[in-house]
């Protein structure tokens, strides 16, 4: 599509916000869209060159058919990883009927969640029951992995209410609704003894109670036989993921010790993710901006902050920040395309979180933004199912072999 100059978008916002005229409606008058628009520097893919990102969904599968578990699944993030790793999920355990909607429309079989199950890991009783008549048994030969939901451990969470309120303070495992979901997905892994489990979360999770907590879970896990790994808080963007992203991750085998795969030497800038041109208008369609916002957005340099919308400019040179899921009710949003002064849509933040350009998101676009914002990286979910493969399975394998 043809784009416009700076000083022809300066005038087009002008007269847009004197006449009152949305700014949709001027752009269509004129075929163009949102996609025309250019920043104050007028910087454009073209003007740069990024090394080249493989999807994950083009990444070599290094397992084989080994069995997984996924709890508290979301949109898929974790699972999507394991699934182009080589491994198989015979069972997603998941609260959000969206999210379930979501898994469905990717082609998950057994989701064990709504509208036919409530799929709450507060009851565990109710998911060990119906895991079994699933037919998961104890001594799982395979994996269990899932992120409880991390609400109540998130410093990012904290800081949006003022620090003399009493939502500042982080509750963490004494928070009722998700504080005790860890110790849940604990039980259900020491009645099923997986071979392998993996837990996820957010970076906050050690910090809270002063670690205390965290110890006693993986005393718990111990007790059961599982050598667990020292807990690690690792960054999306050192293994792969063109996005700064914090996650603890705790992870334990009963078949040996579980290594974490290598960080990589040189990360990839978000502009990686942009580089090769989306092909679909599905979850793609840019959010319709008044010309007020676009005539802030347009100022800024690479990184900088609109303060009045609290959305960054990101820098393509860079890995992104952090892609944020927005309120639980449904209050996605999304930074700044780097190349274009608007947001960006529900594709290019899925982009930026590694998943397949094919992956289907379902429900209203600010949900969709949600779980994509909630989502576990895919391409750091591949490179942890390859390292448990690797340092786990292979291992023995090799030993057995000899």
């Amino acid at each position: 599509m043809e784009r416009i100059t700076y000083k022809q978008q300066k005038e087009l916002m002008d007269y847009a916000i004197g006449h009152e005229i949305p700014l949709a409606k001027m752009l269509s008058d004129r075929g163009l869209d949102y996609n025309a628009l250019v920043y104050a520097d007028e910087s454009r893919m073209d003007d740069f060159s990024f090394p080249d990102f493989v999807p994950v969904d083009e990444r070599e599968a290094v397992a084989h058919g080994i069995p997984c578990v996924s709890f508290f699944s979301g949109a898929g993030g974790l699972d999507i990883g394991f699934r182009y790793a080589g491994f198989e999920t015979l069972a997603f355990v998941e609260i959000n009927k969206m999210f379930c909607d979501t898994l469905r429309a990717n082609g998950a079989k057994k989701v064990l969640g709504p509208p036919d199950f409530p799929g709450n890991m507060q009851d565990c009783d109710a998911i060990i029951a119906r895991l079994e008549a699933e037919g998961i048994q104890r001594n799982f030969p395979g994996v269990f992995h899932g992120g409880p939901p991390c609400q109540s451990f998130s410093i990012a969470a904290n800081q949006r209410f003022s620090k003399s309120g009493n939502n500042f303070k982080r509750t963490g495992f004494l928070h009722e609704k998700y504080g005790n979901l860890l110790f849940c997905y604990v039980r259900v892994i020491t009645h099923f003894l997986p071979e392998t489990f993996l837990i996820e979360n957010v970076d906050g999770l050690l910090t809270v109670d002063g670690g205390e907590q965290v110890r006693n879970v993986c005393r718990r896990l111990r007790e059961f036989g599982y050598e667990v790994a020292e807990p690690d808080v690792v960054d999306a963007a050192d293994f792969g993921v063109p996005q700064k992203r914090m996650r603890t991750l705790i992870v334990g085998s009963r078949r040996g010790k579980f290594l974490f795969p290598q960080k990589i030497k040189t990360r990839f800038p978000a502009g990686s993710a942009f580089k090769k041109p989306l092909q679909t208008r599905e979850s793609n369609i840019p959010r319709n901006h008044k010309a007020e916002s676009v005539k802030r957005y347009m100022i800024l340099g690479f990184g900088q902050r609109d303060k009045l919308g609290r959305v960054d400019r990101i820098d393509p040179n860079l890995p992104s920040k952090t892609i944020i899921a927005g309120g639980t009710g449904g209050g996605g949003r999304s930074h700044l395309h780097p190349f274009i002064p608007r947001t960006m849509t529900v594709r290019e933040c899925a982009r930026l979180q590694t998943f397949p350009d094919s992956y289907t998101f379902t429900g209203p676009m600010a949900r969709q933004f949600t779980q994509v914002g909630n989502a576990v990286p895919p391409l750091l979910g591949y490179k942890m199912a390859c390292a448990i493969y690797q340092s786990v399975y292979e291992r023995n394998l090799s030993r057995a072999a000899s």
